[in-house]
């Protein structure tokens, strides 16, 4: 299992030389990924093309970049210039948000999201691949013809947890980027139903790219707290309130992989074994700080 870093804790502040400086150490310290949230106004395509441009070998992915906000011309934009940026290591991640987020802070519909993601995939893939589109859609329409800053076109996942949408990443695209989600949940959902999919499609195994917060401490409580405090909203939304009640939790703190070094590897081989091919982690400091966890983490990427 490909170990990563989750950088997207650094967006409540951000700050870019910070960021592109925690990539360009990642990369040193030989973590195989660094990936971006999309959050308020950090661009995370754009960052993430910056931190190309000072990196080598890191795989560089979006997890996520929402598609209501950016019709896929301006997606495909921002990824063929991070592509080129990085010399072909973006992983660009996309997906549908939230139905609070769509309709309360952009104000948009939510209606039919599986023809939505589509026909977003049908002209992003398109323009990736030949810098042209063509279709008249539903929701999505682009009739364009235009050169490409790059041959070697990004890999797209996408954020799927449903059994909808994790066949249609299973048969379009590279594979799923997750959040919310356990070893219970990978095995008896996420990992059959997309490899399925490809298998169905003729498609390569797709990637399973499982995300977690993590802390390596002697006193794992405070820690819990303070992870359920902080991202007690999820388990109020409807996709990772599902996959939370398949583990059998209340809160992502329970399935977030807190203690010592066993017990955090235990977590790790759990998940591994669960079907995941990657795992980022969104590093949470305890009291002594984040060495332990970073030291775990890079242990484990060799």
């Amino acid at each position: 299992m490909k170990i990563g870093i989750n950088g997207s804790g650094r967006l409540a502040s951000p700050d870019l030389d910070a960021i592109v400086a925690d990539i360009e150490q990642s990369e040193a310290d030989g973590y195989g990924s660094y990936w971006l949230a999309q959050t308020a106004l950090a661009d995370s395509i754009a960052m993430l093309g910056i931190a190309g441009r000072t990196t080598s070998k890191i795989e560089l992915g979006t997890a996520v970049v929402p598609t209501w906000t950016r019709h896929p011309e301006v997606m495909a934009a921002g990824a063929l210039t991070a592509q080129a940026a990085s010399t072909g290591r973006l992983v660009l991640g996309i997906g549908l948000a939230h139905q609070t987020t769509v309709e309360d802070r952009w104000g948009m519909a939510w209606e039919r999201p599986v023809k939505h993601m589509s026909e977003y995939l049908a002209i992003l893939d398109s323009l990736l691949n030949t810098g042209t589109a063509s279709l008249k859609g539903e929701v999505w329409s682009l009739n364009q013809q235009a050169a490409l800053m790059t041959d070697t076109p990004p890999k797209i996942m996408i954020a799927a947890l449903g059994e909808q949408m994790l066949k249609i990443a299973g048969k379009r695209t590279d594979g799923t980027i997750l959040w919310c989600v356990g070893p219970k949940t990978l095995e008896a959902q996420i990992v059959p139903v997309i490899n399925d999919a490809a298998d169905s499609a003729g498609r390569p195994t797709p990637r399973v790219v499982c995300s977690l917060p993590v802390c390596v401490t002697d006193n794992p409580q405070p820690t819990r707290d303070f992870v359920g405090q902080m991202l007690a909203g999820y388990a109020e939304l409807p996709s990772y309130r599902a996959m939370l009640d398949i583990e059998g939790v209340h809160g992502v703190e329970e399935i977030s992989l807190i203690g010592d070094e066993a017990t955090v590897n235990a977590g790790l081989d759990a998940i591994a074994a669960a079907g995941a091919t990657d795992f980022t982690a969104v590093v949470i400091p305890d009291s002594d700080g984040p060495a332990r966890t970073l030291n775990l983490l890079q242990a484990r990427t060799n």
